[in-house]
């Protein structure tokens, strides 16, 4: 009787281990993984320091440059579950602050982005808040 027991139990593992292989594997070839990549959207825009476009998909040609480093940019589309990213760019051999940039990227509202730019290394008024070239990422899933 023992050996039926342990042959009843090795058979069932056996069982299960197979069963749960061929779960996992079907599991991973779903099509619902295949939808989610395809709902994923990407808009972005290239902005000089005065707040003109120099290239854009997915965001509109509203810019609202309305003081040193602060900018509001429109986008077509709503952006709430959305990873806002944001970058400095250069400003050709005039580039100022060389030590150091930095830049804010936030929502404003679900059609709006607020980008903050800053030069902490150059001297004078422009040590915080400075007018400088962006580029920002909008990534939605």
């Amino acid at each position: 009787m023992n050996a039926s027991r342990k042959l009843a139990f090795g058979a069932a593992a056996l069982a299960l281990t197979v069963g749960g292989v061929v779960a996992v594997s079907s599991a991973s070839a779903e099509p619902s993984q295949a939808r989610q990549a395809a709902a994923v959207t990407t808009a972005w825009a290239k902005i000089s320091a005065s707040g003109q476009f120099l290239g854009a998909q997915g965001i509109t040609g509203t810019v609202n440059h309305f003081g040193n480093g602060r900018y509001n940019i429109t986008t077509t589309s709503n952006i709430n579950n959305c990873a806002l990213l944001g970058t400095i760019n250069t400003n050709g051999g005039n580039d100022p602050g060389p030590g150091s940039s930095s830049i804010l990227v936030g929502q404003v509202n679900a059609n709006t982005i607020f980008v903050r730019t800053a030069t902490p290394s150059s001297g004078g008024n422009a040590a915080v808040d400075s007018d400088r070239p962006f580029s920002i990422s909008v990534v939605c899933y």
